[in-house]
């Protein structure tokens, strides 16, 4: 198993994370790897109505950010976020983006 590059906990940068979080579809597949953890690419990609090459862009700006962290097992990448990181530098950050999204959702739907 081999690691993507990706930037170390103190180079993460907030504007970085919340450009990052600010994409509709980034933020969908935050709010996923929230609840299942770990995820191969496709698994997620499977589900969003995006081209592969703009899925691939969309992985890669969360990486860069370092929101999720990808590690690669043959031709498999797992992608999970850093929620421990991101909480070490921006306490309350992540659960606060979330439950936003969650509550923008619920209001969405009526």
């Amino acid at each position: 198993m081999r690691e993507v590059s990706q930037p170390a906990t103190e180079a993460i940068r907030l504007v970085e994370v919340l450009r990052a979080m600010a994409d509709p579809v980034r933020l969908e597949i935050v709010q996923r790897l929230a609840v299942t953890g770990e995820e191969p690419c496709n698994a997620i990609g499977g589900d969003l109505d995006v081209h592969q090459t703009t899925l691939s862009h969309h992985y890669r700006v969360l990486r860069e950010a370092g929101v999720t962290w990808t590690t690669v097992q043959g031709r498999t990448r797992l992608v999970r976020l850093r929620r421990d990181d991101l909480d070490a530098v921006f306490p309350g950050l992540l659960d606060s983006v979330l439950n936003g999204a969650r509550h923008l959702g619920a209001a969405a739907r009526g």
